[in-house]
Formats: structure tokens, C-alpha cells, sequence
């Protein structure tokens, strides 16, 4: 027999019965019946019973185990009285009696009970990671997240895909974010930098002749940290492909993304990718207040800034005069109360905001009638018009926010999501996908008033070099995101692959050829001989599982993620370096600032 099992804690059943087995496994529960001790034996498989009496040759042994011990066992298989039979597992069937037993590794107090759904601080669960991966639902999330990684890579190929690996150790990034920098011994006072993104490689790849590549792969960025956002790492699917337009990228990626998502998303709907809208960046920001909507959200806002321009109402009114102001509505269908506007109110006020104005929709002694302030001060036709607008009806409200749309949009896309909740109006049970597209390359800057770039500087202008001869806050790019359910799940663009065209774009910004030859010499270099037109995108691995695993935390599907510091409690880094480190890099740590 093999040293530590014959069988898995999740394969014996019924046709077992009378044959003798060995079970290696942690001690999950103890549960003692008048002298009869039942120990559930836990591996990565599964569960199963053991149990020992007093005529087991091993029962005092047995009686000194604790849970989260690490034991092995030999003992005769059995069925179980059919009252006792457990059908929510598969060894249900069954009990094994203990005949024989070795402790591999027993286990002190626990800082943490693996059995069990309690609640721990999440220090408490980082620093014990390893016994908080033990638990039933990261086990659960880790062999998902696995599972993924796998489909992904067999759709990847079925796709004509070949997977490369690009370089660790590399130069700094255009991607914007911070760089993990690392020293070079070899070269005293130069240092590498960690890839915030394979962008350049996967580009030069394209210039080398690959047609498709693609890799999971390790992306490193010194950020601050968000629940849906590691602060130091993170890993991608990422691709690029030759010779495509924007529109060949997403028929390219949007059937591996939608069958990861019928495959492993629990019989949740999942939108068709032929249906998957595509709507502008502006658009994004003027209906939902974000660039990464949550479709399952019926609620579109309008611009209702006509019925209020010259009203009653002085605030929005006096706001209008201004240069570059809007009044934005937020539809509410069901939620024309005054008990749920002034829930509103409060809700916009612990986001910053003086409050909402809103109007709500009731049965009157002559029909329906609006009420609220705002209904009160710009009289009934202008209420009636925005009702019509809005497409609303008794029982229904509308939330108003106005000034520049950027003061106020972020704010406004919450309450968009917060209402959608609140009336139940948002579908828990899908999947929405959005391709968000048309991104503007340039911003003015307010108070400089000078060009910088908004999105990135690498996307492809549409119209080329004609494109950056006008306006440049026109210009637009070849850039797209995939949102779904609220999240970002998917960035990528078409790529400026011309130099000229290149130089051009980063000199309305701001920026000399001979800068941008320093910063991307490899890339714009490569360029020069004969680079084809290209695109691709990157879809992030983490936040997939996320929403697949139903976790509204990242850290739930990474196995060994940072705190929110950027700490890792476990193994106790950052750490300081010793002077015999320092010395050979020729490296002096300075003090930090008090």
C-alpha cells in the first residue's frame, strides 16, 4: 500500500464496503458520541468520516488529536446505517473504522478555525494564510481561478493562439503606473524595471512576424491599492494580433470571454457577445457617470439642462449661466416617495454633495400630480416636461445633480448604482458586457490650460496623421475597454504603428522626438523596418474570477495577495536589505522623512 493513502478523502463509496483503506488528511472536526469519537478527515478532494471506539488498538492515540492535525489512518471501510447516510458528499455512504494511525503533523492552538464559516479580521487571515486557504471557500476560489486560467488557455488555442513568454527583468513601461524598480550589480547605479504590462515585447512581436500570441501573464505596479485591485501584482490574459481592426479584437476575444463566463458562472445569464453594445466613452460618462457601467441597471440618465435654463429654480438656473454646465436627471422608476428621495439626499451628502433635487410622480385629487421642491419652483410645465423626457409616470422620481459634468459625474454614476439597488431594478443573476469605445486621446489641463494626454498615447488616432491636424481634444482613438457588471474587465487599442504619425501625437502633448526616442527607442527603433498594423488587449485574470466566485474583494481569488498597505504579513516583506546587499549594489537607504 502507498506510504500515505490509498484513496482520496472524497473517493470512497458504497462498492468499498468491507475493503481495508488509507487516508491521509487534516482532522476538519471531532465530534465525541458516549466514548465513539467521529473525526471528518479533510484533503483537497473532500471529506470522510472515521471513526474509532474502544476497540480500536489506536483509540487513546486517537483521543489526543486536535483539529488541523495532519494525520494518516488505516482502517476497514463500512456502510453506514441508511438514517445516518449524508448525501450532500460523496463519501456520504460510507464510515471507516480506524485500525491504525500516525500523526504527520500535529497542529498548535489556532489563530484561526478552518471549520466553520466565523468572520477574521483580515490581518488575522493574511498573516495565517495558510490556514485561511485551508477553508472550504478558498479552496473553492483557488481551484476555480485554476480552472479559468485553464479554458482560457485551450479557447486561446483553438483560436490559432500560440503563447510566448516575454521578459520579467525588463525597462520601464509606458503603461503610466509606478514601476517596481531592481537594482543591477552589474551595472552600479542602473536599474531594471518589474513590467507593468508586456506591451512593448507583445508589439515587437507583432513587428517580428507573429501573427497571434497571447500569455497569462505577471503584470507588476507599484499602486495604491482598491478592492477590486491588487497594490503589487497582478496577472492578465493578454494578446495581440496582426493586421486586424478594431472590430476583428473583439470578435476575437469576446467568444473566449463569454464562454469562460457560461462555463464557470453557475448558471447565471450571460449576455451573448453578439449583443454586447458598444457605446462611446462620452456617452458612457453622460448616461451612466462612469466608463465601466453596470448594464444589469435599466437607468440611463439625460441632459434635462432646457428645463431648467431661465426657470424658477435659481440654483440650477444660475448654475446654467456658466460656461461648460448641465443639469443631469436620474431617472427612478417605483421610487416616488418622499421617504425614499430623502434617503437620496443623505446618500449624496455622505458622497460630498450639498444633496440632490428630485421630483416624484403621485396620484392628485385631479390625476397626477409632481411634488417635491424642485416641482414647486419651475411650475407644472416644465415638471410635465421632464416627466415626458424621462419617461416616467406615477410612482416614479427623478434625481437631479448639475455644474461641469467631471465635478459631479463620478457622484452621479454612484447614485445611478445606489438606486438601481435600493428599487430592485439591477439583475443579480447575469452578466452584462459593454464595449466601451471611441476613448479622446487629449484633455486640456484647467489650470495650465496645456495638452496632455487623457487616455493612451500608443492607441492608433482615427483619421491618422489628418486626425492631430485639428482640434486636438477631437481626436479620438482606436481604444476600447470591456466593462461587465461595473467592472473593467477587459483594456486594449489598435496601435499607432507609424513613427511619424507617433512623433506627431506626442508633440502636440508635449513631447520632443528625442524624448520619445529615449523613453521607447526599442519600440519606436523596431517601427523603422516594416511594423505591420497590430492591436490587441488584455483582459485581467483576477477580476474575472471575482465576479465568476461571486467575491466583492480581489484578495479573495489571489492565494497569497498583499495587505492594503502593500505588506505581505505571511512572509514579512518589504524588508529591510542588509549593508552586505547594499555594499554590492553600491545602493545608501535614506533615512525616511519625519
Amino acid at each position: 500500500m502507498h506510504a500515505y493513502r490509498s484513496h482520496t478523502c472524497a473517493a470512497l463509496n458504497a462498492s468499498n464496503v468491507g475493503e481495508t483503506a488509507r487516508l491521509s488528511g487534516w482532522v476538519h472536526r471531532i465530534r465525541d458520541h458516549g466514548g465513539v469519537l467521529f473525526i471528518d478527515l479533510r484533503d483537497h478532494y473532500g471529506i470522510t468520516q472515521v471513526l474509532c471506539d474502544p476497540d480500536s488498538p489506536v483509540f487513546h492515540e486517537v483521543e489526543k488529536v486536535r483539529s488541523e492535525w495532519c494525520i494518516r489512518i488505516d482502517g476497514n471501510v463500512k456502510a453506514r446505517d441508511a438514517e445516518l447516510v449524508n448525501p450532500k458528499i460523496p463519501t456520504g455512504e460510507i464510515e471507516v473504522f480506524i485500525r491504525d494511525m500516525e500523526v504527520l503533523g500535529a497542529a498548535e492552538e489556532l489563530p484561526l478555525i478552518v471549520f466553520g464559516d466565523q468572520e477574521y479580521p483580515e490581518e488575522t487571515r493574511l498573516r495565517y494564510r495558510f490556514l485561511d486557504l485551508r477553508r472550504e471557500a478558498m479552496q473553492r476560489n483557488m481551484t476555480l481561478r485554476s480552472d479559468v486560467v485553464a479554458s482560457i488557455r485551450k479557447r486561446m488555442w483553438d483560436k490559432g493562439f500560440r503563447e510566448h513568454q516575454t521578459p520579467i527583468i525588463t525597462a520601464s513601461s509606458p503603461e503610466g503606473a509606478r514601476d517596481f524598480l531592481v537594482p543591477s550589480r552589474l551595472h552600479p547605479g542602473k536599474f531594471y524595471a518589474l513590467p507593468q504590462a508586456p506591451q512593448q515585447f507583445k508589439q515587437l512581436l507583432m513587428v517580428s512576424g507573429f501573427d497571434k500570441y497571447f500569455q497569462i501573464a505577471p503584470c507588476f505596479r507599484d499602486e495604491d491599492p482598491r478592492a477590486d485591485r491588487s497594490p503589487t501584482d497582478f496577472y492578465q490574459l493578454d494578446m495581440e494580433m496582426s493586421f486586424v481592426t478594431q472590430q476583428d479584437v473583439f470578435d476575437t476575444v469576446s467568444p473566449v470571454l463569454q464562454g469562460i463566463f457560461e462555463e464557470f458562472g453557475g448558471g447565471r445569464k450571460v449576455d451573448a457577445a453578439a449583443d454586447w453594445p458598444q457605446i462611446s466613452y462620452r456617452d458612457a460618462a453622460k448616461w451612466y457617470g462612469t466608463d465601466k457601467p453596470d448594464l444589469r441597471n435599466p437607468i440611463k440618465m439625460q441632459d434635462v439642462s432646457e428645463h431648467f435654463r431661465g426657470s424658477g429654480f435659481a440654483i440650477f438656473a444660475k448654475i446654467l449661466e456658466q460656461d461648460g454646465t448641465e443639469i443631469r436627471a436620474i431617472p427612478a422608476p417605483t421610487g416616488g416617495s418622499r421617504k425614499f428621495c430623502d434617503r437620496m439626499n443623505a446618500f449624496a451628502q455622505k458622497e460630498g454633495l450639498p444633496g440632490m433635487g428630485y421630483i416624484f410622480w403621485r396620484d392628485g385629487d385631479d390625476g397626477m400630480e409632481a411634488a417635491g421642491p424642485l416641482a414647486k419652483n419651475i411650475g407644472p410645465e416644465r415638471t410635465e416636461a421632464i416627466r415626458q423626457q424621462l419617461g416616467l409616470g406615477v410612482g416614479d422620481a427623478a434625481f437631479f445633480l448639475g455644474g461641469k459634468a467631471k465635478a459631479f459625474e463620478t457622484v452621479a454614476g454612484k447614485a445611478r448604482v445606489e438606486i438601481g439597488n435600493e428599487l430592485g431594478l439591477t439583475e443579480t443573476d447575469r452578466f452584462a458586457f459593454a464595449w466601451i469605445v471611441d476613448f479622446p486621446i487629449y484633455e486640456r489641463d484647467e489650470e495650465s490650460g496645456e495638452i496632455d494626454f487623457e487616455h493612451n498615447p500608443f492607441s492608433m488616432p482615427q483619421g491618422g496623421m489628418e486626425a492631430l491636424e485639428g482640434d486636438p481634444l477631437d481626436v479620438l482613438g482606436f481604444q476600447y475597454d470591456l466593462a461587465c457588471n461595473g467592472y473593467e474587465l477587459v483594456s486594449g487599442a489598435i496601435r499607432n504603428h507609424r513613427p511619424e504619425i507617433m512623433f506627431k501625437a506626442f508633440e502636440i502633448a508635449g513631447y520632443g522626438e528625442d524624448e520619445v526616442k529615449k523613453r521607447f527607442g526599442g519600440m519606436v527603433n523596431a517601427f523603422r523596418f516594416g511594423a505591420p498594423p497590430h492591436g490587441g488587449c488584455a483582459a485581467g485574470i483576477d477580476r474575472i474570477v471575482m465576479l465568476l466566485a461571486d467575491e466583492a474583494n480581489i484578495r479573495e481569488v489571489i492565494l497569497f495577495p498583499m495587505n492594503q498597505r502593500a505588506e505581505d504579513l505571511m512572509m514579512g516583506a518589504p524588508s529591510e536589505p542588509t549593508n552586505e546587499q547594499l555594499r554590492e549594489l553600491r545602493l545608501r537607504v535614506l533615512p525616511p522623512e519625519e
